[in-house]
């Protein structure tokens, strides 16, 4: 069996490499196809890939990897979003749709999604919405892979180290970890090292923070941040938020994913309320914003303490520090619900799904393609 990764965005890793690895102790032959479409952050991307020790290809364009996946038709092909060339797939081939995320948002219900011969699933919240929603496409509830490395052996969980970051390790640790849009990130202040000084701050940026004229004040709070001596801010390269989740005491975030994640652990979170929203979705354009958040989240919100203005930030993270248990039960709840057991073994639920499959309907309905 070969399958292959296909990596449009960096960040796709978080969910591929829990399932790569595997696979790669069963013996099964795997390769990461890759592109080249953030020509400014390229370099930093090929070192991410070789630092990892990914088998990689490497593309200019989709159009390219769709001429190699044909040339080469791999048994399975694992996608983190939707893919425009499924009907140009060889035969052969079968598809797998493994979403890089959860959350607020509502692309999690794209019908692209649920086009492939499979899309994994994470927590019952999900299965039953994505079933309700299509009833024909093919769903897997295996959970949620990225989290798999919380309960990896000791020695083989994520982690930071402070001291080599030039941090305290006596110190306690907040995580900043902003969505990149609707971001509470516009509406921080340029002081927030100096109001949280007797802390060390990490701050992980969604990587599509790091591109565009929409999120030039995102780059220049991290530029300004960072000569901080109690900051140190992930460049784009550290694309995996799990070492940094590992390492923080409390998670400081707005309508991220990493919420969810970070309640795993079982460690307080703080969720940011004050959200700068583009002028496109706002006033009366504020319907696409609606239309972008999932309402059906909702009832999770109360999860975390919540800060309604950047003023209130101190107080509700030193309230939840002296009080870390008093979301405890909501946070189990809320993780039961949308990430689904944390066992640390949905990669290998992942990887006998892909070992014993049959043929689905789709894959026999494919016409066969031309090779180019």
């Amino acid at each position: 069996m070969k399958v292959v990764f296909d990596t449009r965005e960096l960040y796709f890793l978080t969910q591929y490499l829990p399932v790569w690895r595997v696979l790669r102790r069963r013996g099964v032959e795997c390769a990461f196809a890759c592109y080249h479409n953030r020509p400014t952050q390229l370099a930093a991307m090929r070192s991410a890939v070789a630092r990892a020790g990914l088998p990689a290809r490497w593309f200019a364009t989709k159009e390219e990897g769709l001429a190699w996946y044909r040339s080469e038709p791999p048994d399975w092909i694992v996608f983190g979003n939707g893919y425009g060339f499924l009907a140009e797939l060889a035969p052969e081939t079968r598809t797998a749709q493994l979403y890089h995320g959860i959350g607020t948002k509502t692309d999690v219900y794209s019908p692209t999604l649920t086009q492939m011969d499979v899309r994994f699933i994470e927590g019952p919240h999900y299965a039953r919405r994505l079933r309700e929603m299509y009833p024909q496409a093919n769903f897997a509830a295996v959970g949620y892979a990225k989290v798999d490395p919380f309960a990896y052996p000791a020695d083989e969980r994520p982690r930071l180290d402070l001291a080599a970051l030039g941090l305290d390790p006596e110190k306690r640790t907040i995580l900043y970890a902003p969505t990149h849009m609707p971001s509470s990130f516009p509406k921080m202040a340029d002081g927030f090292p100096a109001d949280f000084a007797d802390f060390n701050v990490l701050v992980k940026a969604h990587s599509l923070s790091f591109f565009g004229g929409k999120k030039r004040s995102h780059r220049r709070l991290m530029e300004l941040w960072s000569r901080a001596p109690n900051v140190h801010v992930a460049s784009f390269d550290e694309y995996d938020p799990l070492p940094y989740m590992a390492t923080a005491d409390l998670l400081i975030s707005d309508e991220s994913s990493v919420l969810f994640e970070f309640a795993v652990q079982d460690r307080p979170i703080v969720w940011c309320d004050f959200l700068w929203v583009h002028w496109t979705r706002r006033g009366p354009l504020a319907y696409r914003l609606r239309r972008r958040l999932d309402a059906s989240i909702d009832p999770y919100r109360s999860m975390a303490a919540h800060a309604s203005r950047y003023r209130d930030l101190r107080r509700v993270v030193d309230e939840e520090l002296a009080e870390p248990l008093r979301f405890s039960a909501a946070r189990r709840r809320c993780v039961e619900a949308l990430i689904g057991p944390t066992d640390g073994m949905v990669a290998e639920r992942i990887a006998d799904y892909l070992a014993q499959a049959p043929a689905s309907p789709r894959r026999a309905a494919r016409q066969p393609v031309a090779q180019p």
